[in-house]
């Protein structure tokens, strides 16, 4: 079979789900298709193209799709939800992507179209949709990095300090630090991921509902 951008981007996603980003190297690729490691270069110069390549064809997988008539915040949930799984779906990609391609996010894709509608949707003025916009992708993007790698489930069970000594700053004896700073147990990560949708929510609704007050008292 003939190589084809579509084919080794494709080959190169089943290596990175399979074994990281780490794992792909430009001869592992040729040997996944078969094919001399110099035929590549006949369509990508090099393993950094690759993997833009293979970020632009997931994230044109994205889709969501809202209810008729659907309130903007619920359409806002449905589309981080959406994002969130096509995270875990490639989580080395993701997490990679997230972290290491500032180009991660273009114009048109399709994640970013939906957010750009939903927030002009929300009554948020035209001026300050795409600055709005970005801080809830990097809010979003954050939180999911932080939840591929493990550093939410984390922070979400560190102990609040009054907890590990008493009110004296004394405790009762020497501690683990690894063991007496974290709990046990914390919330899961479906949780803490609705928790911070409902903040984002939370927040954009006040402060439309400030510049509104604001418009209607006075200049």
């Amino acid at each position: 079979m003939p190589l084809t951008e579509a084919g080794i981007y494709a080959a190169a996603l089943r290596l990175i789900d399979a074994d990281g980003v780490e794992a792909l190297t430009m001869r592992r690729l040729a040997t996944e298709l078969d094919a001399n490691p110099m035929s590549l270069y006949y369509h990508v110069p090099n393993k950094e193209a690759v993997m833009r390549g293979v970020t632009r064809m997931v994230g044109a997988q994205f889709r969501t799709v809202a209810p008729e008539g659907a309130a903007w915040q619920e359409r806002i949930r449905l589309l981080a939800t959406d994002l969130r799984a096509l995270a875990h779906r490639h989580p080395q990609l993701m997490a990679y992507s997230i972290t290491q391609q500032p180009d991660f996010i273009q114009a048109d894709d399709p994640f970013w179209t939906a957010l750009i509608a939903i927030v002009e949707a929300a009554g948020v003025p035209r001026s300050e949709v795409p600055e709005i916009a970005a801080m809830m992708v990097a809010v979003v993007m954050g939180v999911l990095a932080a939840e591929l790698n493990g550093s939410l489930h984390r922070w979400s069970t560190l102990k609040p300090p009054s907890e590990n000594a008493g009110e004296d700053g004394d405790g009762d004896g020497p501690r683990d630090p690894d063991a007496a700073d974290v709990a046990p147990e914390g919330p899961g990560q479906d949780h803490m991921f609705r928790l911070v949708t409902d903040t984002l929510i939370t927040g954009l609704e006040g402060r439309l509902t400030a510049e509104r007050a604001g418009r209607g008292t006075g200049p």
